[in-house]
């Protein structure tokens, strides 16, 4: 995909959406442009943080996420109309960890009902009743960011962006990314220094 090209064709789409107070087909138009930077979103931030929800009894896919984010997209830019590129996919990283969540929370909630009748319905793996609270827990402190480390930190690390792309998107120097990103990782290493692996004796 032609990162360049995208990023003006958004730019492009969301003037012309500030220009109309009834923009619903602009908007999807919009979300055609950007489909596939929103997938490659949604498969890394599925594949990295919700690993258990493409396994039994979701099996999600990236391709299911994408269908709910632009639906979701499609109700908020009803109200919310971003001005920047920037702007856009900040707020579809928000709307993609609301999703997500949600999912885990209906499934956590599914989980404890069939635990109640342990004759019908196998335990589940004592992984996967560990990981839901420590996923959130580290979701909960990558959103409690600065928003300067949290927006870096969403486009390298979730988005896949290199340090440069980062820095032509913001206007800062690839320096200041690289700073930005340090801070926020060390931010969350002292935040959830109690999940690191135990050291070996």
């Amino acid at each position: 995909m032609d990162e360049g090209h995208t990023t003006a064709d958004i730019q492009r789409y969301l003037d012309e959406l500030g220009q109309h107070s009834q923009g619903e087909g602009v908007v999807r138009a919009l979300l055609e442009r950007s489909a596939e930077r929103l997938h490659v979103i949604c498969s890394a931030m599925l594949v990295r943080s919700y690993p258990r929800l493409m396994r039994p009894p979701l099996n999600l896919r990236s391709e299911e996420m994408l269908s709910a984010i632009v639906e979701r997209l499609l109700k908020a830019m009803r109200e919310v109309k971003p001005e920047t590129p920037r702007q856009f996919f900040a707020l579809a990283n928000r709307h993609m960890r609301w999703e997500l969540n949600d999912l885990a929370r209906r499934l956590d909630q599914q989980t404890r009902a069939m635990e109640l009748n342990e004759a019908f319905v196998a335990a589940p793996e004592s992984s996967d009743s560990v990981a839901s609270p420590n996923v959130l827990r580290m979701l909960a402190a990558i959103e409690g960011l600065p928003e300067d480390e949290r927006e870096v930190f969403d486009l390298v690390r979730i988005q896949g962006l290199t340090h440069a792309e980062v820095a032509e998107l913001l206007g800062v120097a690839t320096k200041t990314v690289q700073r930005r990103l340090n801070r926020g990782l060390l931010l969350l290493s002292e935040q959830l220094a109690d999940l690191k692996p135990a050291e070996p004796a």
